[in-house]
């Protein structure tokens, strides 16, 4: 499969916003129940572009398909504490039909290629304890776990545990 990574285009939103709620209502990986919509992505999505913070997309070349998407946005409140702007919090996600096919490797690259340019200094990711797969990823790609978070979120009548983990860029 040839995969192309570009920034995600407005038309590129309902794609988007598939790929994430086929997370919500049967995993912890969402720590949501609400479904979002294509008009709350693109509001979404303006905001990332006027802070300059990229919204990539994966793009199967034989279908021309959205088939995954990744982002970074600010660690907690860069606009009330400047002291973290050298540090973001990332996300990446891939259909689920689409996983294992170096789809997320591809995204993440490209998003830490986009941090390096921006003169980011840290990524920072937050990953349900139970998604061993992301974890594994991640850690492949050079992250490491700086913190367990025990029984911070709730979903599907449980405790989740928040696993922190960081990958220092420069």
């Amino acid at each position: 499969m040839t995969i192309t990574i570009r920034d995600c285009e407005s038309a590129d939103l309902p794609a988007t916003v598939a790929i994430f709620n086929e997370l919500i209502p049967t995993t912890t990986i969402a720590w949501t129940d609400v479904l979002i919509t294509v008009e709350g992505r693109h509001q979404w999505w303006e905001r990332h572009r006027a802070r300059s913070f990229p919204v990539l997309v994966a793009i199967d070349a034989a279908t021309t398909e959205v088939v995954g998407m990744a982002s970074y946005s600010d660690f907690r409140n860069t606009a009330g504490f400047e002291g973290y702007r050298f540090s973001v919090e990332h996300s990446v996600h891939v259909r689920g039909d689409q996983r294992g096919n170096g789809i997320g490797r591809s995204l993440l690259d490209g998003l830490i290629d986009r941090a390096r340019q921006a003169g980011v200094h840290v990524m920072v990711g937050a990953v349900d304890a139970d998604n061993v797969d992301s974890l594994r990823f991640h850690e492949r790609m050079g992250f490491t776990e700086v913190a367990r978070m025990p029984e911070v979120g709730w979903k599907h009548d449980r405790w989740l545990d928040l696993v922190l983990i960081q990958r220092i860029l420069s």
